[in-house]
């Protein structure tokens, strides 16, 4: 059985095309099978993007769009926001694939993807990680998102994640303020939190 989070050279290929609006900017995607939420954006992912405040957005250089599938949280970002550099970064090369298409549908000039096991091939830092992390790989990846993130940050940048309480929103929590020495709900929406962090020093 294929995973979102694991690349299927065997995989079939069926593509199709959603379309999402960002703070007023219509963002086209092509999906296909293999990655997550393939037919729509996923709850989660609208819940983390609408929570995201504009003036920090307008302000912000670096982005990084951790576990970006194909590429909704990133390209929404960096298509609102041309002053805004963004990096996306999956695992899953189809889903990279998919981005780069992506990338070219929506004539983004401020993107960029790499395929990467979480931060392994990162070698610079963000003023702003984001992520709807993958649950399904486990509760170590997801923990591996908020610990390596931190070090992958600039002094004052933050790290937003969506997840849902039932998933293991408190424990998420109790993670990031270990980690970080804060963690802040910043919304909350049928179950889904969206955490925010800040690296302090």
């Amino acid at each position: 059985m294929s995973h979102y989070y694991q690349y299927d050279p065997s995989l079939k290929s069926n593509k199709k095309l959603v379309t999402y609006t960002f703070k007023g900017e219509l963002v086209k995607f092509n999906s296909d099978l293999g990655v997550f939420s393939k037919d729509r954006v996923d709850f989660g992912t609208n819940v983390l993007l609408n929570a995201l405040d504009e003036n920090i957005l307008e302000s912000t250089k670096e982005v990084l769009d951790v576990g970006c599938g194909y590429g909704v949280v990133g390209l929404s970002i960096a298509k609102r926001f041309p002053n805004t550099s963004v990096t996306m970064i999956d695992i899953n090369d189809r889903c990279v694939d998919l981005t780069k298409e992506n990338i070219k549908l929506n004539n983004i000039k401020n993107a960029k993807v790499l395929l990467s096991n979480l931060y392994l091939n990162i070698d610079t830092n963000f003023d702003l990680i984001i992520s709807n992390p993958p649950i399904r790989a486990g509760k170590e990846v997801v923990s591996n998102v908020i610990k390596d993130g931190y070090n992958r940050l600039n002094i004052g940048g933050k790290i937003i994640v969506v997840i849902q309480k039932k998933q293991g929103a408190p424990s998420l929590s109790r993670l990031m303020q270990e980690v970080f020495g804060n963690v802040d709900c910043i919304s909350k929406e049928k179950g889904y939190f969206v955490l925010e962090s800040e690296r302090k020093n």
